[in-house]
């Protein structure tokens, strides 16, 4: 099933004593580009994170939030780091000395030093901890990738109905081509009536130039291989897995071979409809660089 690149998803659980917020987004992005965000306490646990999105996700920029609170301590506990303690408190006073300043350092204080204090968390906790962290994430991965499915299916219509447009003017292409043809050779013909009347005019040679136009104007390999393209695009957006780059490829060629086509043309209604199909393939790769 096609996913889009631009997705959401969010868990929150209360469990073992703890509240769990689990963020997940993500934007356009030509590869995988992973980041977290989760609290100092718990950075030990970013890489064994983002291979667990590695495993669910090919494609975005990512970013995973996670929060944790505890709402019981009863498994950890407190200690200072009595000597930074100590040697903050010195540089403290000592540049306050130096300086002039008041000397109001308070207990309080040292809460906003950092290295001072650390939280101690028993092993068993720990291992809980990681357990019920990996299953908030797990669930808001699940709610991200239902998004992106969603988008997705939303999409993959879009693009389809747009196909469906440059499929249709295709086959007008293929209608008129031959017309213009047959209508340069009408045009010869009366030109040259006009030119040196009826008696002299040699049949052959008009049907030789015919020949030799419609084959410069002949647009039938660009046109089967539209048909082709717009053939593979239908069964790529039917499939699953990454497969956004290859579109991005495919519809490419779709440009280049309506561009031959305009370059070929000689035939106004063809013109137009090449600018048509342009502006629809145009659409078709704005809409693909959100698929994963």
């Amino acid at each position: 099933m096609i996913k889009s690149m631009t997705g959401y998803g969010r868990a929150r659980t209360i469990i073992n004593g703890r509240e769990i917020i689990a963020e997940i987004k993500s934007v356009n992005h030509k590869f995988l580009e992973i980041s977290v965000k989760a609290g100092r306490a718990y950075s030990f646990l970013e890489p064994e994170l983002k291979n667990l999105l590695k495993t669910r996700i090919s494609r975005g920029k990512i970013e995973l939030s996670l929060s944790v609170y505890d709402l019981d301590a009863a498994d950890q506990s407190v200690t200072i780091n009595r000597a930074a303690a100590k040697s903050y408190i010195d540089a403290i006073r000592s540049a306050a000395g130096e300086l002039g300043l008041e000397d109001d350092l308070t207990a309080a204080d040292l809460f906003r030093i950092p290295d001072v204090f650390t939280v101690i968390k028993d092993e068993e906790s720990e291992r809980q901890l990681k357990e019920d962290i990996f299953a908030a994430v797990n669930e808001a991965v699940d709610r991200f990738i239902d998004m992106r499915r969603t988008e997705g299916e939303s999409l993959k219509a879009d693009v389809l109905e747009k196909a469906a447009k440059v499929e249709e003017m295709t086959r007008l292409v293929e209608q008129y081509s031959p017309e213009s043809a047959i209508a340069y050779r009408e045009r010869l013909y009366d030109k040259l009536k006009e030119v040196i009347g009826t008696s002299g005019i040699d049949e052959q040679r008009i049907l030789t130039e015919a020949a030799i136009f419609a084959e410069k104007i002949a647009v039938d390999e660009e046109t089967v291989r539209l048909h082709s393209h717009i053939g593979q695009l239908r069964k790529m957006l039917d499939g699953d897995g990454e497969v956004g780059r290859k579109l991005d490829f495919l519809v490419q060629e779709m440009n280049r071979e309506t561009n031959t086509i305009g370059s070929k043309s000689a035939d106004i209604r063809i013109t137009e409809l090449v600018v048509d199909m342009k502006s629809e393939i145009e659409k078709i790769r704005e809409q693909i660089q959100n698929i994963e």
